[in-house]
């Protein structure tokens, strides 16, 4: 099979389009035909090994896995031992080992089939955006109808999810994202759009929100605190920046050491996908109440291309890899 692999930490110049053997599908997981990939943030902190604390994962001196992506849409072409439910030729989507490539193993439990009204490439870019968003709303979050909900990175991959879903819950939403993105954003459903390059949303009125979810990480957690009602919860699902030995993880840390003196809620988000989040989110999608946001997409041979784009910061929503 062909894939994009890389045998070293480095720029988009360390990846190369190869011929492997076929992966061979463990107890619990299937073999996949691998249609489309999705691609977000994640990507490049694995490419590039940053910050170094990945590396306790990964590999300290070289990445142990040679080919990376996990949102997939693909085709089962191969059942391993101990799965049920799924069978060869289900056409499905979620997360694999290694979406960047013609053929992935993936565990049936995080699988779906694929919702009919979703092209390839669209149903790529759901499962672990989507499911982040899901998850850190409603399993962290706690939301509830009638709440002011804050959403910071909304026109990224997770947050067109999170703003759809809060809207969903019957939350009123404040979205913030870049002047070129807010148009899309306001087509989402949120309810206000703060422009980050004009205003910074913890300037704010004292507890002006009830649940924050933080999906981009520049802003120090003190202002974050202050917008935040007395009882309100900040829940921590990413960011850029903080150094390159703890990066966004930094601020996480720190939310977890103040979160048992605090009467807000800190909380820091590790997403896991599920199938039954993957269920859900399928029924939203084909009954229209949530819908995917896919920028563009690229071929196998240009995935390079698709992480540089990545970071130019001009992605609306997603963008997928057709393989």
């Amino acid at each position: 099979m062909r894939a994009i692999t890389r045998h070293r930490y480095g720029t988009t110049e360390v990846f190369e389009l190869r011929e492997l053997e076929l992966p061979v599908p463990r107890s619990g997981e299937v073999l996949l035909q691998v249609t489309a990939a999705g691609m977000d943030r994640g990507v490049w902190h694995l490419m590039a090994g940053l910050p170094y604390l990945v590396r306790l994962f990964t590999g300290i001196r070289r990445p142990r896995q040679a080919v990376l992506g996990l949102d997939c849409a693909g085709v089962v072409v191969e059942v391993g031992p101990g799965v049920h439910g799924l069978r060869a030729g289900d056409e499905v989507f979620g997360e694999c080992a290694g979406a960047f490539a013609e053929y992935a193993r993936a565990r049936a439990d995080r699988l779906a089939l694929r919702p009919p009204e979703l092209t390839p490439a669209e149903a790529a870019a759901v499962p672990v955006s989507a499911v982040t968003a899901l998850q850190g709303l409603r399993d962290v979050g706690r939301i509830a109808a009638g709440q002011r909900v804050l959403v910071i990175g909304a026109s990224g991959g997770v947050g067109t999810y999170a703003v759809q879903l809060a809207k969903l819950a019957g939350a009123e939403v404040t979205a913030v994202c870049g002047p070129a993105k807010a148009e899309l954003v306001r087509g989402l459903g949120a309810d206000a759009v703060l422009d980050h390059t004009r205003q910074d949303c913890t300037d704010g009125p004292a507890g002006a929100y009830d649940l924050i979810l933080d999906l981009a990480g520049g802003h120090p957690l003190a202002g974050l605190r202050r917008v935040l009602a007395p009882r309100g919860t900040l829940v921590l699902a990413g960011g850029e920046g903080g150094g390159r030995w703890f990066g966004g993880v930094a601020r996480q840390l720190h939310a977890a050491a103040l979160a048992p003196f605090a009467r807000q809620r800190l909380r820091s988000l590790l997403a896991r996908t599920r199938q039954e989040d993957l269920v859900h989110l399928r029924e939203l999608l084909t009954t229209g109440q949530l819908r995917v946001v896919l920028d563009r997409t690229f071929t196998l041979e240009e995935v390079p291309d698709a992480v540089r784009y990545l970071e130019e910061g001009k992605v609306r929503g997603k963008v997928a890899v057709l393989v």
